[in-house]
């Protein structure tokens, strides 16, 4: 019985592991996030709770901004229930090409890494939901598809269970 629950539990822990952005090195076109994020920039996105369910639909504006290795992304939401929020990225490149991140909803810092056409960014987020704020993990990927369009694919989880699911394109003007 106990070996049967130990091959269960390897296996679904293997199950959760992750594939790794630096699989993606040789894909292109090349995502220069000094580039693409600059400007302004349209995205369409749906959040999925668990079920698959859509949740919400929203439109984003995003005013992208760099100085040297700093940038600022201004995200300006229009959600599908008539609310709207917004979120202000500081973000820095470090000179091993990773990314930094922090925005007032952002639990401590978010962590990027960049290989070929994608991104992978990780962050604790603060997630306003019924009257309360739940702490969320974000495993966030986005894939650069040519120099207009971007595609982002965000998995949400509480203590390792999927809670819900994002999926945005974004478009740059």
């Amino acid at each position: 019985m106990m070996k049967t629950l130990l091959a269960a539990l390897a296996l679904c822990l293997a199950g959760c592991a992750s594939h790794s952005v630096e699989q993606y090195s040789s894909e292109l076109p090349r995502l220069e996030l000094r580039s693409y994020l600059n400007g302004t920039i349209d995205a369409w996105g749906i959040f999925q709770g668990r079920s698959g369910e859509v949740k919400k639909r929203f439109h984003v504006v995003i005013d992208a901004s760099w100085d040297g290795n700093y940038g600022t992304l201004d995200e300006r939401f229009d959600w599908s229930d008539g609310s709207k929020s917004r979120r202000v990225w500081k973000l820095t490149l470090q000179p091993d090409g990773s990314l930094r991140g922090k925005a007032d909803d952002v639990v401590g810092e978010a962590l990027g890494t960049l290989s070929g056409n994608a991104l992978r960014w990780r962050y604790v987020l603060a997630l306003p939901v019924d009257g309360s704020v739940y702490n969320v993990d974000v495993d966030d990927w986005m894939f650069l598809m040519d120099d207009k369009i971007m595609l982002n694919r965000s998995y949400l989880s509480k203590w390792g269970i999927n809670v819900g699911e994002v999926s945005l394109t974004f478009r740059k003007r």
